[in-house]
């Protein structure tokens, strides 16, 4: 890596604003993008593309199966952090280093779902949840990242995935969800190749011990954030600012897809695997074709690095020459690797919050309002943009919507009410522009609120409030927000 692209990653990784909620995905890493060939087509009306809002409402209708569904994942939900066995993780640490977190918040009590889990699980069935997306543990079922499991912890997700089974809800469970345990991270984390052999190791536990009761895997959960906000920006554990140690971590936790992929094959259990990748639409921000180029080489950073090399057996040409020859990135690919990278997968799990504009000096710039998270601009059109795109130019695998929502400035009224109308209205717009892909040909079968409940928001602590569900944490109370009542009638309808 030059010393020009290093200066420019870490210039741009501070001066680019720094998303905190349930992705926590900064608006830029490096450098641009935009769709495949289609640089200026594929969002060519940064200023004149529609307003979802300002346009008449006509009943949607979905296509009838169509799966409808919320997410969480287990660090900023399950609390229990010292309970039954469980491991240190990276964000246990992470958390309590004075400074890292809003107020000092950390993940130990979260929403307690470690124990309250069956009348969360009677909240969904009563929500008419089809699928439940959550993530596993690593710490809880290898609490030192290695040798033989906690069977405590396994039970833990046996008995989440048959009261979810016994209740109509179908799991959907993700392997990791950036809790790495604290032991792989003291021995280089994701740095070291060898956190990929114990990545698979822990996979093929998982497998065995729930395959049957899962239909749905999902792999890594968006690699992305873990490059951009753990290893660029440093404002996620493990909290780095080091570029070049970031793109080995990138080419690590591909590769550690790779292998949980033939791991999962290797036992022979039914169901389906696929990654989670968070993706962002990025338009030039004027009609110059430095803008065009600018967002070009963004798109490749934001996108193209997580999506071509799953799908197409490929790094971005552009990103590894802006990297350079001898980046960790470029050094650290063996012979193989992109092969197992690119094992087939049966489904994309696809998380969208926010677009990027890119300047032609390839810095960014906000079009859109924001939400309390001044890093997410709200812009529905880019959930198609972004569904069409991935469609049009990688062909038509299966996708499913794991990650979609906003915090809002949620107050639990003296009547135990929550107005959030502010969610409810995005919900509707980005269902809408999720209905116009599906009408598009885009071969979509699910869709997953982010968040079902208020949760710990990573370095924001319990500071914004995400979810479909208000938490009272001082109590522990589930309170239904305007928002869920809205969302249960929609399953109802399969539309709205």
């Amino acid at each position: 890596m030059s010393r020009l692209t290093r200066r420019r990653l870490l210039q741009r990784a501070a001066s680019s604003p720094a998303p905190t909620g349930a992705t926590g995905t900064p608006l830029g890493a490096a450098a641009a993008m935009t769709a495949g060939a289609t640089v200026a087509s594929a969002v060519a009306a940064p200023e004149g593309g529609s307003d979802p809002a300002a346009e008449p409402r006509t009943a949607l209708r979905f296509p009838t199966g169509f799966g409808w569904g919320a997410a969480t994942s287990a660090y900023q939900i399950e609390g229990a952090a010292k309970e039954d066995g469980r491991g240190e993780s990276i964000w246990d640490t992470f958390s309590r280093t004075p400074g890292r977190t809003s107020n000092g918040d950390t993940g130990e009590i979260a929403a307690d779902h470690y124990h309250r889990w069956a009348e969360d699980l009677d909240l969904m069935r009563d929500l008419g949840l089809d699928s439940y997306r959550f993530s596993i543990s690593w710490p809880r079922i290898q609490p030192d990242g290695t040798g033989q499991p906690n069977q405590r912890g396994l039970d833990f997700y046996r008995r989440l995935a048959d009261g979810l089974r016994e209740r109509g809800i179908a799991p959907m469970a993700t392997l990791f969800h950036w809790d790495l345990p604290q032991a792989l991270q003291n021995n280089g984390g994701w740095e070291s190749r060898d956190t990929v052999e114990r990545f698979a190791d822990y996979a093929d536990i998982v497998f065995r011990a729930l395959g049957e009761r899962i239909p749905v895997w999902l792999t890594v959960n968006e690699p992305k954030t873990v490059v951009q906000n753990g290893y660029l920006r440093g404002h996620h554990a493990p909290g780095r600012q080091d570029p070049d140690a970031a793109y080995l971590v990138a080419h690590h936790l591909q590769l550690a897809h790779g292998r949980a992929v033939q791991a999962f094959r290797a036992t022979g259990q039914p169901g389906r695997i696929g990654p989670a990748l968070n993706l962002h639409p990025c338009y030039p921000a004027d009609d110059s074709p430095a803008a065009a180029a600018a967002t070009r080489l963004y798109d490749g950073y934001e996108n193209r690095l997580y999506l071509d090399s799953v799908l197409t057996g490929s790094y971005p040409a552009d990103v590894l020459a802006d990297l350079g020859p001898q980046s960790r990135l470029a050094r650290g690919i063996v012979d193989g690797d992109l092969a197992v990278i690119s094992a087939a997968v049966d489904l994309l799990a696809v998380q969208y919050y926010t677009p990027i504009y890119v300047t032609a000096d390839g810095g960014t710039e906000q079009r859109w309002p924001t939400s309390v998270a001044a890093w997410q601009q709200i812009y529905p059109d880019g959930m198609f943009d972004m569904l069409t795109r991935v469609t049009r130019d990688y062909g038509p695998i299966p996708l499913t919507i794991t990650e979609n929502g906003l915090p809002t400035a949620d107050i639990l009224a003296a009547d135990g009410t929550v107005e959030d109308t502010g969610r409810v209205e995005f919900l509707r717009d980005h269902l809408t522009a999720v209905h116009r892909a599906l009408a598009a040909g885009v071969p979509l079968e699910s869709y997953h609120v982010w968040s079902l409940m208020d949760n710990f928001e990573w370095e924001v602590g319990y500071d914004q409030r995400f979810g479909l569900v208000y938490v009272d944490y001082a109590t522990q109370r589930r309170i239904l927000k305007r928002s869920a009542h809205w969302y249960r009638q929609v399953i109802r309808d399969n539309g709205f």
